[in-house]
């Protein structure tokens, strides 16, 4: 089965991850796609919220699609994520999948800098996800990338997680930047510094 693994911190998770994700889906003819919230991800600071609410908000937000798949093996492990010893436990796991990895645009040239990278390559490829106006140039990766590192455009969406909780925090609607499940959720819960009942 050709699937393809999100991860990230989703903290929380919004629509530009959905559209990715369908992006790849749909241009790499992936069967499923399964998002990992990572728990402590190398490159990022703690999560803002547990793992677990991040859970939960991913998974009201892919309820809907039926190749989306929630995946919690980083949460629940806990401790650094390293995506090189997570593709090794799942092919274990897992040993009819063909996994890909999907990025995006920024990552594919921080690739080499990543734990163990050559490892990791022989397990799978990677689905780079290319904005428009910021194009990807792969001939700068090692030979052994070029080989395992996809391009698949995206339309245009310039959002992220961080600019949700600022707004949140401000005050400011957040409405429509993350599925409908997911911004009910925050408003009932009030994290991100969201009164409970009012997320807008």
């Amino acid at each position: 089965m050709k699937t393809g693994i999100m991860g990230g911190t989703f903290d929380p998770i919004h629509i530009g991850h959905l559209m990715a994700a369908e992006a790849a889906r749909d241009a790499c003819g992936l069967e499923e796609v399964w998002f990992m919230p990572s728990h402590t991800p190398p490159h990022k600071q703690q999560a803002g919220v547990t793992g677990e609410m991040r859970l939960d908000m991913t998974e009201k937000a892919i309820s809907s699609n039926p190749h989306f798949r929630l995946l919690d093996v980083e949460v629940k492990r806990q401790g650094v994520s390293y995506t090189v010893d997570t593709i090794r436990d799942l092919k274990k796991e897992w040993p009819e999948h063909d996994f890909h990895f999907i990025i995006g645009a920024d990552m594919v040239n921080y690739l080499p800098k990543w734990n163990r990278i050559q490892e990791l390559a022989d397990m799978l490829s990677f689905i780079g996800l290319n904005r428009p106006g910021s194009p990807l140039d792969t001939e700068q990766l090692p030979d052994f990338l070029k080989r395992r590192v996809h391009i698949v455009d995206m339309p245009m969406l310039d959002i992220s997680s961080s600019d949700i909780r600022h707004k949140a925090e401000n005050g400011e609607s957040i409405r429509y930047m993350v599925p409908d499940p997911v911004y009910e959720y925050i408003s009932r819960s009030g994290i991100y510094g969201v009164q409970s009942g009012t997320a807008d």
